[in-house]
């Protein structure tokens, strides 16, 4: 059982490694939030292990916490990474509120226009024309 610990301890410990140095390295902001995504799942792994080896139960609740804290943070990262179409899912600030009911309310005068233009003047219902 001490060989597969050791084993074990030692791929955490270099997946640790790798994991900080991709942190450090980035390039890209995604790829920062990922590995630390990542230390989080190794540091689960981590206390998982030191639980296995003193054969202990009440480390239980640490790992329920760091699992939802990783779970958590990974939703975070993947609801603001991800790139939305201009303007859904956005809230609008009052300026563009009523720039929006505005153009509204511009569209729908044209409308009654080009409709009141359509309607008047023209002959009566039913009437047959030559």
């Amino acid at each position: 059982m001490t060989a597969v610990v050791l084993v074990c301890a030692a791929l955490i410990a270099a997946g640790g490694v790798l994991a900080l140095v991709r942190v450090e390295k980035g390039p890209s902001m995604l790829d920062r939030t990922v590995a630390l995504d990542v230390v989080t799942s190794i540091l689960v792994a981590a206390v998982a292990l030191e639980a296995a080896w003193s054969r202990r139960i009440d480390t239980i609740p640490i790992l329920v916490v760091l699992a939802l804290v990783g779970f958590i943070s990974s939703v975070t990262i993947a609801r603001f990474a991800a790139v939305e179409p201009e303007g859904e899912g956005r809230v609008l600030t009052r300026e563009e509120i009523a720039a929006l009911e505005a153009e509204r309310m511009d569209t729908e005068q044209a409308d009654r226009q080009a409709s009141d233009d359509e309607h008047h003047g023209g002959g009566a219902s039913g009437e047959v024309k030559e």
